[in-house]
This record gives C-alpha cells, structure tokens and sequence, in this order.
C-alpha cells in the first residue's frame, strides 16, 4: 500500500511538534510584512521623486525573486549566521510587503476620491483623513487579498525546513526518511497546511461578514 494511514495516523503527534514553528514563522512574518507595507504606504504619500522610485523598485523586487534565494541569501549568505528562525522570519516579511504595500496602495485607492476631498475640507489632516476616514474602507476591501498572502506565508513557512527549522514539514521529511515511506508523510503534511489554511479561509468570512464593504 503506497499510502500508510497506520504510519500517517502514529505519525501526527510527532509532526505536530514542529506546528509552533511553522505558526510563530508565519504569524510573525504576516505581522512584520504589514508594518513594512504600512511604511512603504506612508513614504508614498510624501510624494518624494527618489524615495518613490526606491519603493518602486523595492517592491519590484521582493515580488520577483523566489523566497528560497532569499531565505538561502539571509541565511548562508551573509558574513554573521543569523538564528534560521529569525532568517526565515525576515525573508517571508520581506517578500509579503511588497504583496502587501500593493494591496493597500490599491485599497486606499479604490475609496471614492471624493471622500478625501470632503474631508480637506472639513480641514482635517493627511494622516487623520487616512485614520479615520480611509483606513476603515480600505480595510475592509483587503481582507481577502490579505487573507491570500496570509495562506501563502503557512505554506511558504516549508521552506524554513531548508535551514534546519524543525516545523511539520521538516518533522514529516524526518519520519518519511526514518520508515522509507515518504508520501504516505508528504500526504499527512499536506492535510496539515490544508486545515491551516481552511482555518484562515474562516477567518476571512468571519471578517468579511463583520465588517462588509460599504456601497
């Protein structure tokens, strides 16, 4: 039998030792990537013709490389080891704000520009306007695009098993390697992510029906 459910079953505990891995890579990630995003967003509005076109290129950049030379580059590459951990967070952060900086640059956008208008003339400030005014909106049109680079990163966070990180998919290659059996684990592993990102699908209704976008 080429898939072993008995093996898959005994196996779970084992694997899911590495689940704090794969979720503090991912969480962290996630958040480092929306504070850079936030940055990138903010940096843009100054409207500064060298830091604009800096932050062109930096989100160019970051979406067109694979994560792996990136995640290789951190970690083998540099002169100081970094801890793979923090190496795995910095890359995945890295490469999910340039997705994110584009999600928001094109949420903040698509709110009716006459609302800014408006709210200039109630005399209120850029960064106030955007607070209260924007940022709600826009929000609620990027959840689910967030929500896409959110599953991307739980998925992407295998990769993290290339420098010895020791979340479930690396756990499921040590199994497979230890039982000569390595589908029946690729399989369990791929169950695991599978519920992960059903929970981040979730999470998404929920949001989106908690704060629907407004017409």
């Amino acid at each position: 039998m080429i898939i072993d459910t008995k093996l898959m079953v005994e196996s779970i505990p084992f694997v899911l030792k590495g689940l704090p891995y794969t979720l503090l890579i991912s969480i962290a990630s996630f958040f480092l990537g929306n504070i850079l995003a936030s940055l990138i967003y903010l940096l843009r509005l100054l409207n500064h013709k060298i830091i604009n076109q800096f932050l062109i290129i930096y989100s160019s950049f970051f979406r067109g490389i694979p994560a792996i030379v990136l995640l290789f580059a951190l970690y083998f590459g540099l002169p100081m080891q970094l801890n793979p951990i923090v190496a795995s967070i910095l890359c995945f952060g890295l490469t999910s704000s340039a997705f994110l900086s584009e999600i928001f640059r094109s949420a903040m956008s698509s709110v009716n520009q006459g609302q800014w208008e408006a709210s200039k003339a109630l005399g209120m400030s850029k960064l106030l306007i955007i607070r209260e005014i924007i940022m709600p909106q826009a929000i609620r049109i990027a959840i689910g695009p967030m929500s896409n680079v959110a599953i991307d990163l739980v998925k992407g966070s295998s990769l993290a098993a290339m420098i010895t990180v020791s979340e479930i998919f690396q756990q499921a290659k040590i199994i497979g390697g230890r039982e000569f059996n390595f589908l029946s684990m690729y399989f369990l592993v791929a169950c695991i992510y599978w519920g992960l990102c059903i929970v981040i699908e979730k999470i998404q209704y929920a949001l989106e029906k908690r704060f629907p976008i407004l017409s």
